[in-house]
C-alpha cells in the first residue's frame, strides 16, 4: 500500500520539487542542494503576533454563586472603593471572626468602630476572595498598576427549587470592577 501525505505543506513541496525537475534536466544530485535551501526558508514562517488593546479597568463576574443576595450586597458595599488587597485582608478578618461586615435590617450589634449591626458571614467572604483573586490577574493582565474597586454588585439570580419545591435555593450573580486610582488636585495648588 502506499502512504497518503495528509500534509499539505508536505504535498506543495512535492509539487515543487516536480516542476524542478521538469524543467531542468540535470542530474538528480545537483538538485538536493537546492531543496535544502528551500527547506530552510519555508522553516521560517512570519509570525504576527495581535496587540491586544490595553483597556483601563478589569473586571471579574460570579455567576450563580451559591449565597444570598442580601449578603453579597452587604459584602459588596463593604470592600467597595478599596485596593484588591485590602480587599482580601478584610474579608481574610471576617472569615476569622475578628471583623463584622456592616449589614442593615433587624440584625444585633457588633462591637467595632463605627458599626451598628453585622454579621460574619463566612461562606461569601471565601467566594469573594476567589472573585478578588481572578480580579486582581485580570487588573495585571490589562496593565493597571493602582487598582481600586470602583463597582461591587449583587443581583438576584435564578433560583432553582429544592426537593419537590419545597424549598427555594438562594443564588446571586456577582460583578466586581476595579480601575486605576485617580488623584484629584486641589483647585489651589499650580504645578
Amino acid at each position: 500500500m502506499t502512504e497518503k501525505n495528509y500534509n499539505p505543506q508536505q504535498k506543495e513541496k512535492k509539487a515543487i520539487k516536480k516542476q524542478e525537475v521538469a524543467k531542468v534536466d540535470a542530474p538528480v544530485e545537483a538538485k538536493k542542494p537546492e531543496i535544502k535551501e528551500e527547506k530552510a526558508e519555508v522553516k521560517k514562517p512570519e509570525v504576527k503576533k495581535k496587540e491586544i488593546p490595553k483597556k483601563d479597568y478589569a473586571l471579574a463576574n460570579g455567576q450563580s454563586l451559591h449565597i444570598s443576595t442580601k449578603t453579597a450586597g452587604a459584602i459588596c458595599r463593604f470592600i467597595k472603593k478599596k485596593r484588591i488587597p485590602d480587599a482580601i485582608k478584610d474579608l481574610d478578618d471576617v472569615i476569622k471572626l475578628r471583623r463584622a461586615v456592616p449589614m442593615k435590617g433587624e440584625i444585633p450589634h457588633r462591637k467595632g468602630k463605627g458599626i451598628m449591626s453585622g454579621r460574619f458571614p463566612k461562606r461569601a467572604a471565601e467566594d469573594f476572595k476567589i472573585l478578588l483573586r481572578t480580579l486582581a490577574g485580570n487588573a495585571n493582565v490589562n496593565g493597571l498598576e493602582d487598582p481600586v474597586i470602583a463597582e461591587a454588585i449583587a443581583n438576584s439570580a435564578s433560583r432553582p427549587y429544592g426537593r419537590f419545591g419545597r424549598v427555594q435555593k438562594k443564588r446571586t450573580h456577582v460583578k466586581i470592577v476595579v480601575k486605576e486610582k485617580v488623584i484629584k488636585k486641589k483647585s489651589g495648588d499650580k504645578e
